[in-house]
């Protein structure tokens, strides 16, 4: 049998109950038997039964335990709940990093071909410096020199924000040019060594039109010497491109595109792609990704969260060991 899939369940108070629920039922019996889920077995069985779900889950001692099982099996972590849907900031923070411990050794120890976590409230994994899972990994992997990246990705076009959970008056304190090269050429690698293919890589600047490429504005002083070091390591790479034009038609000549903030890459790719995509970390020791969505509390309990980018993640994995 191949190497085994792990699916964190991810914030108890989301939606991530129910995406599992209806991701299980488009799986076929061949995946189902290498798919084990961390998390909480009360915590699901609890949720299962306020959402009138009759998907089965049995309780695990290992990822080697009842492999030719079909119901949904959880690998126990330990968490106290009243409410399923409801479970306290503190409560689920330490559930929150108790299980992405146990997903990341069992990455290192090589026993997954991946893992996916479902999505998180980046403020239960640290509220002060408002890091997401791909920081909380790096760190875990001793990752030097912000060489990780968060990508999201689609087969036609991906896009990576060069910082990523930081507010709009820290952007621009962040970008140097050494942060630029680092993660394009831990994207370029990924590409090379995972897809087989060498990308065309574009990327747009920070300023609204570019600061009209002043002197001193950050395209001129930082980006633009950034992309002419790549160039000079063979990196097929072009811009700065202006933000405001880019995704009207010229993303369609790349394969991805490097943003220098989340919002200004991630709102026009969502407004074209939808959940035609999954966030994958690149540069740690092993593969994870997850769905390219948020935690959607609003949404708890109204069948109307969208499955897709889970069952995505879960192709991408299984696709990795082919």
């Amino acid at each position: 049998m191949k190497r085994k899939i792990i699916i964190f369940t991810g914030d108890p108070n989301s939606i991530n109950s129910e995406i599992i629920h209806k991701t299980w039922n488009k799986l076929d019996k061949k995946l189902k038997k290498r798919i084990y889920f961390i998390s909480n077995y009360n915590l699901i069985k609890s949720q299962f039964k306020k959402l009138k779900y009759n998907t089965k889950i049995n309780k695990v001692e290992n990822i080697f335990d009842q492999e030719s099982n079909l119901n949904i099996k959880i690998l126990d972590v330990n968490l106290k709940f009243q409410n399923p849907f409801s479970v306290k900031k503190n409560i689920a923070s330490k559930f929150i990093k108790n299980s992405l411990e146990v997903c990341h050794n069992l990455a290192l120890k090589n026993y997954i071909q991946g893992f996916i976590n479902c999505p998180i409230d980046k403020n239960l994994l640290n509220s002060r410096k408002k890091i997401g899972v791909t920081e909380f990994l790096a760190s875990k992997c001793k990752i030097k020199n912000n060489k990780e990246a968060m990508l999201i990705y689609n087969k036609k076009f991906s896009v990576c924000p060069l910082t990523t959970h930081l507010d709009i008056k820290e952007i621009s304190k962040k970008i140097t040019p050494a942060l630029i090269v680092n993660k394009i050429k831990t994207l370029n690698q990924w590409y090379k060594k995972k897809l087989k293919k060498k990308p065309k890589i574009a990327v747009l600047g920070l300023n609204p039109h570019n600061a009209e490429l002043r002197k001193n504005s950050e395209e001129k002083r930082i980006i633009i010497p950034a992309i002419k070091k790549l160039k000079k390591s063979g990196i097929n790479i072009k811009g700065p491109f202006v933000s405001d034009t880019f995704f009207i038609d010229s993303f369609k000549k790349f394969d991805l595109l490097i943003g220098m903030y989340h919002d200004q890459v991630l709102t026009p790719f969502k407004s074209i792609y939808k959940f035609d995509a999954i966030n994958i970390t690149i540069g740690l020791k092993y593969i994870r990704t997850s769905p390219d969505h948020g935690t959607a509390k609003s949404m708890i309990g109204k069948n109307k969260a969208n499955p897709n980018s889970l069952i995505k993640c879960i192709d991408f994995i299984n696709k990795s060991s082919e």
